[in-house]
């Protein structure tokens, strides 16, 4: 019986949810499976992953294969790598300790990047606010202009009487 750890679809059109089974090859992708390890949402913004990494670890480690998705999701959160030192160890190349210390400097990483890359989204999510009032408020600005010219009665001129010009008295010769 062929084991694959994959996806299995949840939720409404176009706001889809997954979650991580065990399962077997032959099963329908929605349908029978031996076990649920987690649940994977990827309309949020770092996708939203909950695992349990020890369950993941202990099928990979009895053969179970991960389909594209799955590895890159195992990938992400670790389980590949643990796997991965775990065969280390058991080749007696590395002590458990070693692998241990890998590993948390691994996740520490991770852990930073995934961190940095939320504190940058919710910058620019501030600024483009920002920015999008400020814009508004120019815009504002400038109809509240355009009004209070349109309000503002003409100047008064007051009339005056234009000044008559003498007319030029020449000595003129008479013909």
């Amino acid at each position: 019986m062929p084991v694959k750890i994959r996806l299995q679809r949840h939720g409404k059109k176009a706001h889809a949810y997954y979650h991580i089974v065990i399962a077997d090859g032959r099963a329908p992708r929605d349908g029978k499976f031996i076990e649920k390890i987690g649940s994977y949402n990827p309309t949020t913004n770092p996708a939203t992953i909950n695992l349990d990494s020890d369950k993941a670890l202990l099928w990979l480690q009895n053969g179970a294969q991960p389909t594209d998705t799955c590895r890159a999701i195992l990938s992400y959160k670790g389980v590949m790598y643990k796997n991965h030192l775990q065969g280390g160890i058991t080749k007696g190349a590395l002590t458990q300790d070693q692998a241990d210390a890998k590993f948390a400097k691994w996740l520490a990483e991770k852990e930073g990047k995934i961190s940095g890359k939320v504190t940058k989204l919710d910058s620019s999510k501030k600024d483009a606010y920002k920015n999008r009032m400020a814009a508004e408020v120019a815009v504002k600005e400038a109809k509240t202009a355009k009004i209070a010219i349109k309000n503002t009665p003409p100047p008064v001129v007051e009339n005056v009487a234009p000044e008559v010009a003498a007319p030029e008295t020449e000595n003129q010769p008479e013909a």
